[in-house]
């Protein structure tokens, strides 16, 4: 039995939200936090229920009053950071970060999430210099 990854995602755009939707179906994945300096909660709500992109989600989701991102049954703490160092993953219990926005895609730049508790952070763009798999 593999351990449970727990997972944060920088970037609520395309990737994120898939990653998201996968991360749902996968019982070794919870995800536990969202960050995107973009949107408001209810606006990254309504782009996970009604994607364009991947089509709508079939369950339920909604913004909570904490400011949460509620997915079903699965509270995920929303966070709006420009700087990667000062999102609390960490505190949120999130030890694998999605680099999702194509933003921070080198090493040094990416690392940025560790500064914030992240154990390790997989970048979903293509890297000048992170080892590509």
């Amino acid at each position: 039995m593999s351990p449970s990854v727990s997972l944060g995602i920088n970037g609520f755009g395309r990737i994120g939200r898939l990653v998201v939707r996968a991360a749902l179906d996968n019982p070794d994945a919870t995800v536990v936090a969202v960050n995107d300096p973009f949107l408001t909660i209810e606006y990254a709500a309504y782009q996970f229920k009604h994607d364009s992109v991947h089509g709508p989600y079939p369950g339920e989701v909604t913004a909570t009053d904490d400011g949460c991102l509620m997915v079903d049954d699965v509270k995920i703490q929303f966070f709006a950071e420009r700087d990667p160092s000062a999102i609390p993953w960490g505190t949120a219990g999130a030890d694998t970060i999605c680099e999702s926005t194509g933003v921070f895609t080198t090493i040094e730049k990416a690392s940025a999430h560790l500064k914030g508790g992240a154990k390790r952070v997989i970048i979903s763009a293509p890297s000048k210099d992170a080892p590509m798999f």
